[in-house]
């Protein structure tokens, strides 16, 4: 949720969640690494991260940060048990714990969630409140079929359809300050009954399941990239031009990961596999973290974060390197999307070290500003 909040001071105890979410991050891409692959160390039992890659990427760091940002918007303190437990089921992972142990936490989570969505969605009965719950919904029911069938892969197309709803309500949410378009939700509602059908369907038969599915990721894209804000602001300087750039950049990822199912179905590994997972992964997912990140966190932890050029070094290299290994995948060049990849992981860790950097020196320069002389 992204409504105007009181700024309180810095909220320090939810800290440790954010601290969880990120190690959780550094355990996915250690374990992303490893299925390259590339020669990294691995403790001991730890050798299963390659094997839980996608729930720590998506379950437990995503649905972690997801989770606490609506709950931080609530004025109830049992949303945050989401986040908890997302975590907790990232450590048992990482432990080298049964996945189905993982599934169950993450499924109730996801139910936490679920209850948290409805109540907003009670509260507040509009389009972006709606598409919330459904992508909690899809998080959950893909969940659950993890949790039933011990199949990762049959859960990705839910799990995919979470991320893409969240980013829509989100982006809905935002674009009601906007002067609204009267076409824009029925063009909407078009493209998610696509959607429906295409993750029904894909469920059932997977090669037309996967093209509609493309289909829908595609108009959906297309929907952002007509409809969105993002436009309206990409010529104000600083951050809102920063954040418009990376939006629209993912969006055309987006409809890349469409156009690769499309063509390319039925995925179920391999080159192509990967490059239409990792462009709507990272091409679309992280650049939307990336671009909403200055805002999210001074929301979630109180504390103050000023706009900084440095952003873009890791926006650019999250482009630079995934066109690298996309690239590798559809030309079957192992270097490259060996490389692409070393180079993602990496991009994640410049990330959180300069947006740390950022909000340590812009709260002790308020901190000096603020201090008696």
């Amino acid at each position: 949720m992204n409504d105007s909040r009181q700024r309180r001071g810095p909220e320090t105890w939810r800290i440790p969640f954010v601290a969880g979410a990120m190690a959780c991050l550094a355990a996915a891409i250690w374990g992303g690494l490893a299925r390259l692959p590339v020669d990294v160390p691995l403790p001991g039992r730890s050798v299963g991260w390659a094997a839980v890659h996608g729930p720590l990427m998506v379950c437990a760091f995503l649905g972690a940060v997801i989770s606490l940002e609506r709950a931080v918007g609530l004025p109830w303190r049992w949303p945050y048990l989401a986040p908890l437990l997302c975590i907790m089921a990232g450590a048992h992972l990482v432990a080298g714990g049964g996945g189905r142990t993982g599934a169950a936490l993450f499924s109730a989570a996801s139910l936490v969630s679920v209850g948290a969505s409805l109540r907003v969605m009670k509260m507040r009965p509009e389009l972006f409140t709606r598409l919330l719950v459904g992508g909690t919904l899809s998080w959950f029911l893909g969940n659950l079929i993890w949790l039933t069938t011990a199949e990762i892969q049959r859960s990705l197309p839910w799990w995919m359809v979470f991320l893409l709803l969240t980013i829509v309500g989100e982006r809905v949410e935002l674009g009601r300050f906007q002067k609204p378009n009267p076409n824009a939700p029925r063009i909407l509602t078009g493209c998610l009954a696509v959607l429906g059908l295409g993750l029904g369907w894909v469920m059932l038969e997977l090669t037309w399941g996967q093209r509609v599915f493309g289909v829908a990721l595609m108009a959906l894209a297309m929907w952002l990239i007509r409809f969105d804000s993002a436009w309206r602001q990409i010529r104000s300087p600083g951050l809102p031009r920063f954040m418009s750039i990376f939006l629209l950049t993912g969006f055309v990822w987006l409809s890349m990961a469409g156009l690769f199912l499309i063509m390319r179905a039925p995925l179920t590994s391999g080159f192509s596999y990967d490059a239409a997972l990792h462009a709507f992964f990272v091409g679309f997912v992280i650049s939307m973290i990336f671009s909403h990140a200055p805002v999210i966190f001074p929301g979630v932890l109180g504390l103050r974060m000023a706009w900084s050029p440095i952003f873009y070094l890791h926006g650019l290299l999250l482009q630079l390197s995934l066109l690298l290994r996309v690239s590798g995948d559809l030309w079957e060049w192992l270097p490259g999307r060996r490389w692409g990849g070393v180079l993602n992981g990496l991009t994640l860790l410049v990330f959180a070290v300069s947006t740390a950097s950022v909000v340590w020196k812009t709260n002790r320069q308020s901190a000096r500003t603020i201090t008696p002389s």
